[in-house]
């Protein structure tokens, strides 16, 4: 059921103080390699967090950045924004200086906390901050001298259930990140409907993510998820690999697995991968991109841990289509989330029959505020209670939901429409091919056709020609791809995703 807040409403209550009031306390919140901290260690490190930021005089409302890597200081910020009043913002912590620059000014962020490996970029793009007024560095003796000496009781801000909580970037594959400004209402309402009603977190989970917090997939599946329910975090800063994933897992024995379909690819082709123990996870997540059809396949033959593909997106904050646990229809994104509601429609704002291929409106109580200085995006989008998507899907007879694609990415040959995904999903099932990119690009005549960019699996050999016939039988003429591209590796967005947008200028 959709969740209503009462109209003074903080998230760090939600989510935080309201454990330590449950007696929880002393229960396990966090594990890294430094070992454990409990829900009470927790709070004490936000708390004091929240007075150095009082006392640095910032207040309510005003944005705070978060640029560090996954451990006990990302949460003790994160709450300790929260706590105070101020917005959290996050940011990758291995973001260039001119990156840097663009989110200090863009935000108009008056503190940050950063990582002191990252101390000299920060500072470089600081240096013409207009708004910057405080950068504190944690893992600098002098900042945990400071915090050390704070007081570990700190009463939480009255925010109203309506004030932005939270800033989540938005996946788009051109121009410069567009912020999504979400309210405290969201992120209660996403737990309520989704975290509890669908996958059911337990306080006897311990959850692991391959995205870090900064994305918003992570902050909820692998932070405010789990502390809703009382469970666990395991969190580890470096990049995930898949050697590092296998080894978390093993040292970890996580009971959910926050993953994305790159990792699933990567995890499914690591020639140790028959070796791996993942008997301790009960099931695995999926969201970002779709999952393609024979990814899950593999992943289901190889490991048989359940896998849910879902989407979700920022504007929405998090998933509202999901596989349900014992209710996976593979190469669908499952059913809507209780407490959300779906309409697939066409150009003129119609739904259509069941089968056919529409535009995604969603809504419910988790809708964002707006974009960021970005008002006739905001018009576009935000359609009363409706969120209007660019995504395309269809819904079969049982309810469940396939994505297409972006209706940028859609490709009309032969007066006909061609989900990328289809021949991507098609090209997968061919032995060599470790991952795939189907885009549109132009002939010589301006008409657009199917453009395939193929990386190869190690030490895997394949023609253009063996790959579009493999295609060409299996799929309608049309389909087939006009050029195969090869490449090492396909680029991709700040969020991870595949970058569509520069695969079209290649």
């Amino acid at each position: 059921m959709p969740f209503t807040p009462p109209d003074s409403f903080n998230i760090a209550d939600y989510f935080l103080d309201a454990r330590i009031r449950e007696g929880l306390g002393d229960r396990r919140a966090l594990i890294t390699d430094e070992g454990a901290l409990s829900y009470g260690d927790v709070q004490a490190m936000a708390n004091r967090f929240g007075h150095l930021l009082q006392d640095a005089g910032v207040t309510p409302e005003q944005r705070v950045i978060i640029a560090l890597p996954d451990g006990p200081a990302y949460l003790a910020a994160l709450f300790g924004i929260l706590k105070i009043g101020a917005v959290v913002v996050m940011v990758n912590p291995q973001l260039d200086h001119e990156a840097i620059a663009y989110f200090l000014d863009y935000t108009r962020a008056v503190a940050a906390f950063v990582d002191l490996e990252a101390g000299d970029a920060f500072a470089e793009a600081a240096s013409g901050a207009r708004f910057l007024e405080h950068t504190f560095v944690v893992g600098d003796p002098a900042f945990q001298e400071v915090v050390d000496a704070g007081s570990d009781r700190l009463e939480t801000f009255a925010s109203n259930a309506d004030d932005a909580a939270i800033w989540l970037f938005s996946g788009g594959t051109t121009g410069q990140p567009k912020a999504v400004v979400q309210s405290h209402a969201s992120f209660a309402n996403t737990t309520e409907c989704y975290a509890k009603g669908v996958i059911g977190y337990r306080p006897d989970d311990v959850t692991l993510s391959v995205p870090k917090l900064y994305f918003g997939y992570a902050t909820g599946s692998n932070l405010l998820f789990p502390f809703a329910a009382g469970a666990t975090t395991a969190l580890f800063p470096e990049r995930c690999t898949a050697d590092a994933l296998f080894a978390r897992i093993e040292q970890f024995r996580p009971t959910i697995l926050i993953n994305v379909p790159t990792m699933v690819n990567h995890m499914v082709n690591h020639p140790n991968a028959a070796e791996a123990d993942l008997s301790s996870i009960r099931l695995a997540t999926s969201a970002g991109e779709a999952l393609p059809v024979e990814l899950h396949r593999r992943w289901h033959d190889l490991f048989g841990v359940e896998l849910l593909d879902g989407l979700g997106t920022a504007e929405m904050w998090h998933i509202f289509l999901s596989n349900r646990p014992g209710a996976v229809k593979p190469g669908t994104l499952g059913t809507v989330v209780p407490g959300f509601e779906i309409q697939l429609c066409d150009d003129a704002g119609r739904e259509v029959p069941t089968g056919q291929v529409g535009y995604l409106r969603v809504r419910g109580n988790s809708r964002a505020l707006c974009y960021w200085h970005n008002r006739e995006k905001s018009l576009r989008a935000f359609h009363g209670e409706w969120y209007l998507s660019e995504d395309m899907l269809s819904r079969d007879a049982d309810g469940y939901f396939t994505y297409a694609g972006r209706a940028d990415d859609m490709l009309k040959v032969a007066g006909k429409w061609l989900s990328p995904q289809e021949v991507e999903n098609c090209l997968l099932q061919h032995a060599a091919v470790a991952e795939v990119a189907v885009v549109g690009v132009a002939n010589e005549d301006g008409l657009i056709k199917p453009r395939a960019y193929v990386v190869l699996a190690p030490e895997a050999a394949a023609e253009a020609d063996e790959l579009q016939a493999f295609v060409r039988e299996r799929l309608e003429p049309y389909k087939y791809p006009r050029e195969v591209v090869f490449l090492d590796a396909l680029p991709r967005t700040h969020l991870g995703k595949i970058d569509r947008g520069t695969l079209k200028t290649l």
